[in-house]
């Protein structure tokens, strides 16, 4: 785990295995950011010209190392492009910071401590390239021997330029270890091989961090489903051998606070059942329990900042495998809320878990409903690799959900729920079916999820299966594999209710 500090002390003096500088897209070449003077010093003031000779231009994602001179007690400098030069007057955007932060870090694996200087004028620029800085370091070695094959993770990341004494900085430099922790706490989990996460083995991975940070915990076994009249989670599940579980985490600020019910898909392994995926579609689909990973992660995150909101967490956990038990193509399945779905498709499994999560999570009446899933490839050929879905059943909120997204540096997109679209849900043998229209297919699974909202509750759906799981090299902050893509906006939501953004 990745150490974070903030420090006094100058670029030139402090000890580190490197120095982290920025330098940014000049119209005449590259140009140093603020942060890098001291560094720039001891080359004499040529810097940015030696960056230049060495090929260097500024472009966002660009590393180039060299040897330190005398007068720096770090032996290497690390200047990360960080894109185009701002407009006079303009500081440089936190995203842009932590994007720097994180190429840097993880440029730096196997060494032990490096400072970074990079341009800090407010909290808020600290706490970016803080967030950058630790999930760039990220580095999932669990199934290595001795972790062969990969450097270890940068050790310290010491932040230069902040105010280690300031209560704004020191705040966000808090924030940003506890919610970076937990994004890679996500990443680790979207990451283990299916075989170790079964169902059962993350609901007990659930109620045991529930137990370290003060939640509430409820696991709902196969029998419990059973009893309740779970037939989605357990129509899903029944073909497996690991059995289904329904989580609640629940973490409690007071009893006036706004509450805030978040709802996680959470297939451990999606085979697609009977309507069984092709070679090709099915090797990664460990990662299709990336939203109750991020559900989990929120809610942990939400109870170590203490905010003012109370926020209940639940994952819809089941493996999809095909067997002599499994859902058929053709059954109808009667859901949690009573009503019935004619299964057409059993590669759409995740709507029918969620249906009943979404169900039961709405008889507490909350303020809100926000439920998180790798729902549909429709949504990655709308939106491509980088970007997730927002629906909902009120603009308004679909709105806030798409600026705090926004602010927390996570990139999404407004859709919308066509009712022309659900009448191809329509079945003539139960009360809806779990397949629609091919074309807009991610609108309509956001359709089906609305018809197991509460009356008068509102309700948004985060697609996520684009940006959930990287499989190219990595960039910015952003690593292959698990990226725990929606657990920054989901605590920028939480955030935003405490402070009473949000009605």
């Amino acid at each position: 785990m990745t150490a974070l500090t903030l420090s006094t002390a100058g670029a030139a003096t402090l000890r580190a295995d490197a120095v982290v500088v920025g330098v940014a897209k000049g119209a005449k070449g590259p140009v140093l950011a603020p942060g890098a003077e001291a560094v720039d010093q001891a080359f004499d003031g040529k810097l940015a010209t030696v960056l230049e000779t060495l090929g260097a231009s500024g472009g966002e994602g660009e590393v180039t190392k060299l040897p330190a001179p005398d007068g720096l007690r770090a032996p290497v400098v690390l200047a990360v492009g960080l894109g185009s030069e701002p407009e006079e007057g303009d500081a440089y955007g936190t995203e842009a910071l932590r994007r720097a932060a994180g190429t840097a870090a993880r440029a730096l694996s196997g060494s032990r401590k490096a400072a970074f200087a990079l341009p800090i004028e407010e909290a808020e620029d600290a706490a970016a390239i803080a967030e950058g800085a630790l999930l760039g370091a990220y580095a999932f070695t669990a199934y290595q021997e001795n972790g062969k094959g990969a450097k270890k993770p940068l050790a310290e990341v010491a932040l230069l330029g902040a105010k280690p004494r300031d209560k704004a900085f020191k705040a966000a430099a808090e924030r940003a270890l506890a919610l970076t922790e937990e994004i890679n706490r996500a990443r680790d989990l979207i990451n283990t091989p299916p075989n170790d996460l079964t169902p059962e083995a993350f609901a007990a991975i659930a109620a045991a961090a529930g137990k370290e940070h003060g939640l509430k915990v409820q696991v709902l076994d196969e029998k419990a489903l059973l009893k309740g009249g779970f037939g989605g989670i357990l129509g899903v599940g029944q073909g497996s051998q690991n059995p289904p579980r329904l989580v609640k985490l629940s973490y409690t600020h007071a009893k006036d606070a706004k509450h805030l019910a978040l709802v996680g898909k959470g297939i451990t392994y999606d085979s697609g059942g009977i309507s069984l995926k092709p070679a090709g579609h099915n090797e990664t689909m460990k990662c299709d329990m990336s939203g109750a990973a991020a559900v989990f992660a929120a809610v942990v995150a939400a109870a170590r900042l203490g905010l003012a909101v109370n926020v209940t967490g639940w994952l819809a956990l089941a493996e999809n495998m095909p067997s002599g038990s499994a859902t058929r193509p053709g059954d109808v399945l009667r859901m949690y809320s009573g009503k019935t779905v004619e299964v057409l498709n059993t590669d759409a499994e995740g709507r029918l878990v969620l249906a009943d999560a979404l169900t039961k999570a709405s008889e507490e009446k909350p303020d809100a409903i926000v439920d998180v899933a790798t729902l549909t490839g429709a949504m990655v050929l709308a939106l491509g690799n980088r970007t997730f879905g927002i629906m909902a059943n009120d603009d308004g909120f679909r709105t806030a959900l798409h600026e705090t997204a926004e602010e927390a540096g996570e990139a999404s997109w407004p859709m919308p729920l066509p009712a022309d679209l659900r009448k191809g849900m329509d079945s003539p043998t139960a009360d809806i079916a779990n397949m629609g229209e091919r074309m807009g297919g991610g609108l309509v699974a956001g359709l089906f999820l609305k018809e197991f909202v509460g009356e008068g509750i509102t309700w948004a759906h985060l697609d996520i299966a684009g940006p959930a799981y990287h499989e190219g090299a990595p960039y910015g902050y952003t690593p292959k594999g698990g990226t725990g893509s929606s657990v920054r906006t989901l605590v920028r939501l939480a955030e935003r209710t405490a402070a009473g953004d949000l009605g």
